[in-house]
């Protein structure tokens, strides 16, 4: 941590048909903030998951007294996954990524080596390896917004981030769609936070089929896109406070 000391850390995950990879993320949580870490815990959050990744996280928090699960009685949605997280957090650091283990929880490594320059770390994918629609996806996105919301971000959308828990408390995030993540770092930038970058390799799901891509999630996030750019392109966002 060169020679600073180390930070209290939270780091959550939330799950949906994630039943093969909840333990692994779980795991390597746990192995990778015992080092990196003076106190921390893991909050494994169960969005309504139809299979057994509820019980399963169940079973290792019984055995792990870091670990705490929290279920939602039906799937509510990604973003509001990650709020919740966000709201059981309860040390100065938070870093949340993705259960289904395509980010790999060790690279929190890099971002812990920027917690004292930084109040939000964000990850960019340096090496893809999707399929190359997925890629396709990925590129207008951030190029989109880019464009919207004038940001000069690589990859906004990336799961794996680290972000002070007094920040999160400022931003009121709004978004229930996987356009959280984005909404994290555009209003973290316009509340005048600093915000550093750093890349990391992504790995393909090996079950299932991830939903970020389906028709449903697309239409939210571009829902979740609108509510954000009203609010935060309105008069009264952050005005300050002299100003009537």
């Amino acid at each position: 941590m060169g020679g600073s000391s180390k930070p209290r850390v939270s780091l959550f995950f939330p799950v949906y048909r994630d039943e093969r990879t909840v333990a692994r993320v779980a795991e390597k949580a746990l192995r990778v903030l015992s080092e990196l870490a003076s106190d921390y815990e893991v909050i494994i959050v169960d969005d309504g998951s139809p299979d057994t990744a509820g019980t399963i996280a169940d079973q290792i928090a019984a055995n792990n007294p870091s670990v705490r699960v929290i279920h939602h009685a039906r799937n509510l949605g990604y973003g509001r996954a990650l709020r919740t997280g966000f709201e059981a957090a309860r040390f100065d650091w938070i870093c949340f990524t993705d259960g289904d283990d395509e980010y790999e929880v060790d690279d929190l490594r890099k971002l812990l080596r920027l917690h004292d320059r930084y109040d939000l770390i964000i990850t960019f994918r340096y090496a893809k390896r999707y399929r190359s629609w997925r890629i396709f996806m990925s590129y207008i996105y951030n190029k989109l917004l880019r464009w919207l919301f004038k940001t000069r971000y690589r990859d906004v959308s990336c799961g794996l981030k680290v972000i002070r828990r007094e920040v999160v408390e400022e931003l009121d995030l709004i978004s229930t769609s996987p356009f959280i993540g984005a909404e994290v770092a555009i209003k973290t930038m316009l509340k005048g936070f600093r915000v550093g970058e750093v890349g990391i390799q992504t790995f393909p799901r090996e079950f299932g089929k991830g939903s970020a891509t389906s028709i449903r999630y697309i239409w939210a996030t571009l829902r979740d896109m609108r509510r954000v750019y009203t609010t935060v392109f309105s008069t009264e966002y952050d005005k300050p406070v002299n100003r009537a």
